[in-house]
């Protein structure tokens, strides 16, 4: 987390509750256990955030980072999408997608969580792009950069993705995604 900011109380909380709702069943996830590893009061949680529900609603809801991962136009989209990635990532020192992986597999209230990211970030960039195969191609794209993300995560310590230049990582990478937006 080179150069980066303790997170908020508020940050620490939507970590540690999206991590929670990923690994465990909704009925198991309580808002002390989120406290204890947010090292907040199960208080504030409910000051911030209301309930429980409300929480599980705000954490399973991939529509503001995909806001954020899809606003460049489409000629640009893929160098855009890797800059956005690397820098929510060392800047919140979260991922914008990945929460979705630690859900696979698993059937119960987590389902939310991939049906949402289905809806909110594939069907919409697929509903972005041109020519054959839209969706296709959107899940292409979005497998990279949860790649690019889980790499960046294995890595964080040491050299290559964990250090490299946000500017370099998109030299990399956003040619091989820019070839999927564009059909080609």
């Amino acid at each position: 987390m080179t150069g980066s900011a303790a997170p908020t109380g508020r940050q620490a909380i939507l970590r540690a509750a999206r991590r929670a709702f990923a690994l465990q069943p909704y009925a198991q996830v309580t808002l002390r256990g989120i406290a204890a590893d947010a090292e907040v009061s199960a208080s504030l949680i409910v000051k911030l955030f209301g309930s429980k529900e409300e929480l599980f609603a705000l954490t399973t809801d991939f529509s503001a980072d995909a806001d954020e991962l899809f606003d460049a136009p489409l000629e640009a989209l893929g160098r855009h999408m890797v800059l956005s990635l690397v820098r929510t990532r060392r800047e919140r020192s979260s991922d914008p997608l990945l929460r979705v992986v630690f859900s696979l597999g698993i059937e119960d209230e987590r389902s939310v969580l991939r049906d949402r990211f289905r809806e909110q970030a594939t069907r919409r960039l697929a509903g972005r792009l041109p020519g054959a195969e839209p969706e296709l191609r959107a899940e292409l794209i979005l497998g990279q950069l949860l790649g690019l993300g889980a790499t960046m995560s294995i890595h964080r310590d040491g050299g290559g993705t964990g250090q490299a230049a946000a500017g370099h990582l998109a030299d990399l990478c956003a040619p091989a995604l820019q070839r999927l937006i564009d059909g080609g």
